[in-house]
């Protein structure tokens, strides 16, 4: 319950999913919670269910692509709960479509959410943090695509390499200034998330789909939002306090083959 006492923590992307996941184990852990996305009824409901439970949380709409956005939310964040601590760039987009047939607006579209939103997170993210005095953590929400190509997540593919190496950069950055900042990727395999759902139910065969992408990971089965919630709350905390611009892979082995 104590694992993130005292701690501040904004989290993206966070009405649903893996961010949902992260916001709810975070206040469970002590910690107060930023809850940001664009889909404002969801958001509303899943701070207004932390604080149901005794937790203490607040929603803020937040559009991750517009640097304006960035720069109120942080703003809003220190304003509600006195600091800032860990910030969670998780909001992400994973349309499926070829380097061929991807159209260029699409393409940008996916780069707009996926990596520039989360150097928006990093930028503001440190000197929120900064202006905070607090030696704290950004986590990145990177993915097995990553890692490793697949053939119909072209643009997908090229913003979640660019986080990894985004990551890397800004950890040696804060390490090296001096911040005390850490900086970390997650990497999920494929977790049963709104996201992935909807890759299943597009899909002319939803079972086919699903077997296939289960039939991907060695352990058998997909990951739950909670199997990648845990890892943000391990690297927020100060148990991963000499942990800065690694990759965590959170994938069921699926990265081993």
């Amino acid at each position: 319950m104590n694992r993130l006492k005292d701690k501040v923590a904004l989290i993206t992307g966070a009405a649903l999913g893996i961010g949902a996941s992260a916001a709810n184990l975070m206040a469970q852990e002590g910690a107060k919670v930023a809850v940001t996305d664009i889909s404002d009824a969801e958001g509303k409901a899943g701070a207004a269910k932390i604080c149901a439970v005794g937790g203490d949380a607040a929603y803020f709409h937040h559009d991750v692509s517009r640097e304006e956005d960035w720069i109120k939310v942080i703003d809003q964040t220190i304003a509600r709960f006195g600091r800032l601590d860990v910030v969670v760039n998780n909001a992400g987009i994973g349309p499926e479509g070829n380097a061929e047939e991807t159209t260029f607006a699409d393409y940008r579209k996916v780069i707009s959410i996926n990596l520039d939103g989360v150097f928006l997170g990093v930028k503001y993210g440190i000197k929120g943090l900064k202006q905070c005095n607090s030696r704290g953590s950004i986590i990145n929400l990177s993915s097995i695509e990553g890692l490793v190509g697949d053939p119909n997540l072209a643009a997908y593919n090229a913003t979640k390499g660019g986080v990894l190496l985004l990551t890397k950069s800004a950890a040696l950055h804060c390490a090296k200034s001096g911040s005390g900042i850490r900086v970390n990727s997650i990497h999920p395999g494929y977790i049963l998330t709104p996201m992935v759902q909807t890759l299943i139910d597009e899909s002319p065969d939803g079972d086919a789909k699903l077997a296939a992408l289960i039939a991907l990971h060695p352990v058998g089965h997909l990951g739950s939002a909670d199997d990648i919630g845990w890892g943000i709350v391990y690297l927020a905390s100060d148990e991963a306090k000499f942990i800065a611009g690694s990759a965590l892979v959170i994938d069921g082995a699926y990265t081993a083959q």
